[in-house]
């Protein structure tokens, strides 16, 4: 055991580590983490959502095994690697994905299966909610979960005593106190910057529109209390230790943080919480989180409105679709090498096809693709098509058709967010991108640089995820001094000596993309009348 193992085995015995467990729509991770944010140890568990009787869901089982089985992994890596048993930790916590509805009674039972924000049975609630409050309530929305269901006048309203999301209910679960994260509390209810709390006059409004039903219960009684990123929120109970470590190993008393939602996660491991900072998240979907400034003036159902975990106003743009096309092109091209007689490796043929579009003329050439796997909301489809449009005067090439692909990969989230640049002049200094795209250098940063026309920077540590991102909000609140704030304790010691790429837009670049988003804007009806008369 070399000296470095030695002093990890050291810190794991002494505790000085931090714990983060991840609940993801298909894997739940788990990081453990030292004082110098390096990862020690991980486990995971695969899982996938159900739909049953109308809902995406994920049954109790299935969230507790995931739990144990995470962390089992997580902590036999450390006896493999280390020849240590954990017993103490510094600190934990734990995340997963925002929104959907998980509601008990007074006993703890749950009322209904979990309802996660998979589902799209809420547009009437959303719709309704959005005009009382001003504000907009995504279908996604715990509130717009709840409110549906009193639209439904389903039978388990009058019992309910506690609704919360699933990292909120895994925190409960193991510390006994009913409370949340902000970030992710701000995907149940809208948040008041000013109070760092859940809006007061937008609780009074719903418990209005609610008064004749009678129900036992307020809004605001049955909501998880909103915590800040660095308090305390708990301790491991006796049977929490057991629940998280079947080897029952694991001692009680163990400081726990806020639990979080994944949009937060995300943000703290591409350090992207301080105001005019972002990030952009690539793969089957794409989604942008920017911080701001100031409020926005006006309601847009193309932008939500979350905070950072710190409580900071944040925009969220987000469109379905993004790289699935890319990857089905890529397919076909694989398969006409293969045809030929060749074998390609799949970092080598992506590195190739994608840098092909450095190679593009500015605008790609005249060319028009939509990746429209699914409807898209920011453009106001329901169903998509892919879709590859040229004219006879277009250049047509392999730069361009690369290029063309890559720019219409963003052409829904460019659309969400010229909203804030352009309409709501919102400075953006940098922003941060993560994702498969950005494994091959340089192509993907260029094309997302001309889109929003800001710095773009990749770094090694986005790769870590949102379990890494949680175990460092648990180590801020365990080491944190007294009044660092979450973006100094980020910038001054998580991301020190992290080594970053930053590209900055080329103006051409950004002159071309500009010419490509109003012919897709224009080319919109083609898509639309594909999803109309393509039928399959």
């Amino acid at each position: 055991m070399n000296t470095n193992q030695v002093n990890i085995k050291k810190a794991i015995a002494k505790g000085e580590t931090s714990l983060g467990i991840e609940f993801g729509s298909t894997r739940i991770k788990a990081v453990l983490i030292d004082s110098q944010f390096e990862t020690i140890a991980s486990g995971s568990y695969e899982w996938e959502n159900r739909l049953e009787n109308g809902f995406w869901t994920y049954n109790l089982v299935d969230i507790i095994t995931g739990l144990q089985t995470a962390y089992s992994e997580m902590k036999q890596e450390v006896e493999w690697n280390y020849g240590i048993t954990i017993r103490t930790i510094g600190s934990i916590g734990f995340s997963a994905m925002m929104h959907g509805y998980m509601a008990f009674d007074k006993t703890g039972e749950l009322l209904v299966p979990f309802r996660t924000w998979r589902n799209t049975t809420t547009s009437v609630a959303a719709k309704e909610l959005t005009d009382l409050f001003q504000f907009n309530i995504p279908e996604r929305w715990s509130i717009a979960h709840l409110y549906q269901a009193i639209l439904n006048d389903e039978k388990h309203l009058s019992r309910i005593d506690y609704i919360t999301t699933l990292a909120g209910f895994i925190h409960w679960l193991l510390s006994g106190k009913k409370v949340l994260g902000i970030g992710d509390a701000s995907g149940i209810f809208p948040i008041d910057e000013s109070t760092k709390d859940y809006n007061e006059a937008m609780i009074k409004h719903f418990d209005e529109r609610i008064a004749d039903k009678g129900y036992p219960w307020t809004l605001k009684d049955i909501l998880p209390k909103v915590s800040l990123a660095g308090e305390q929120a708990g301790e491991l109970t006796q049977v929490g230790a057991k629940i998280l470590d079947r080897s029952k190993n694991l001692q009680p008393g163990i400081p726990l943080c806020s639990p979080e939602g994944d949009a937060g996660t995300g943000m703290v491991a591409t350090n992207s919480v301080r105001k005019r900072t972002g990030n952009v998240s690539v793969g089957t979907s794409v989604f942008s989180m920017i911080v701001l400034e100031k409020e926005l003036s006006k309601v847009y159902p193309e932008i939500d409105l979350v905070t950072t975990p710190n409580g900071s106003p944040v925009a969220m743009v987000h469109a379905n679709n993004c790289s699935s096309d890319i990857n089905a092109w890529l397919g076909l091209f694989r398969e006409f090498y293969e045809a030929m007689g060749q074998k390609v490796e799949s970092n080598q043929l992506f590195e190739v096809m994608l840098n092909k579009a450095l190679e593009a003329d500015p605008d790609g050439g005249g060319l028009l693709s939509y990746g429209y796997f699914s409807g898209e909301n920011i453009t106001g489809l329901e169903n998509g098509r892919p879709l590859f449009v040229r004219s006879p005067e277009s250049n047509f090439n392999l730069a361009n058709f690369m290029r063309t692909h890559l720019f219409t990969a963003f052409g829904a989230l460019k659309i969400g967010m010229d909203i804030l640049t352009k309409k709501e002049n919102v400075t953006i200094d940098g922003i941060l991108a993560h994702g498969g795209l950005f494994k091959t250098p340089v192509v993907g940063q260029k094309i997302v640089a001309s889109a929003m026309n800001v710095p773009v920077s990749v770094m090694g540590t986005a790769g870590e995820g949102g379990a890494w991102g949680m175990a460092i909000l648990a180590s801020y609140m365990l080491n944190k001094d007294e009044n660092e704030s979450l973006e100094d304790f980020l910038d001054n010691r998580v991301f020190e000596n992290v080594d970053g790429k930053e590209i900055y837009p080329d103006g051409i670049d950004v002159e071309g993309f500009e010419e490509f988003i109003e012919r897709y804007k224009k080319g919109l009806v083609i898509e639309e009348a594909a999803a109309a008369n393509l039928i399959v």
